[in-house]
């Protein structure tokens, strides 16, 4: 039997599926998550994947409206980080093609299609669930390294 453990902090936030909100979301986690006194890499990789997330909410998700981005962050007492970006948008019909990199479905406007794959290499593991008309929510784990004081 696996024993779940109880988040030892937890934030919730939601905004407007603004670019400019992008690094508004990457930063608030990265505040959220100093408190375990991360290192500057796992703090950046972090920002990245969560940069990612929202990003793919407001360029797919919502394509030509604004929408909500709920985001939600948990902290764990064994340094493991688990973030959820979830949104009410448009939703994946075909989460195993999204996730290969290169695809896109936004060609026109020059996108790479890296998306997934930059979470993927940034988290311990990356979970996609969506519902085509409903949305779609992103799991993001990392678990951090432990700290050794010199003093």
């Amino acid at each position: 039997m696996v024993k779940l453990l109880k988040p030892l902090n937890e934030m919730n936030l939601s905004f407007d599926s603004c670019s400019a909100n992008e690094a508004f979301a990457r930063s608030a986690v990265a505040a959220f998550v100093t408190q375990l006194d991360p290192t500057v890499a796992e703090l950046n990789e972090l920002r990245t994947a969560v940069s990612e997330a929202v990003t793919n909410c407001v360029v797919h998700a919502y394509r030509d409206t604004i929408g909500k981005i709920f985001i939600n962050v948990k902290i764990f007492s064994d340094m493991q980080i688990t973030v959820k970006i979830r949104d009410s948008g448009c939703g994946i019909a075909d989460i195993s093609k999204a996730m290969e990199p290169l695809y896109t479905t936004a060609p026109d406007e020059e996108r790479a299609g890296l998306g997934f794959a930059v979470m993927q290499s940034f988290s311990d593991s990356v979970s996609v669930r969506s519902s085509v008309g409903k949305g779609t929510t992103v799991t993001l784990k990392k678990k951090l390294s432990r700290r050794v004081s010199n003093g």
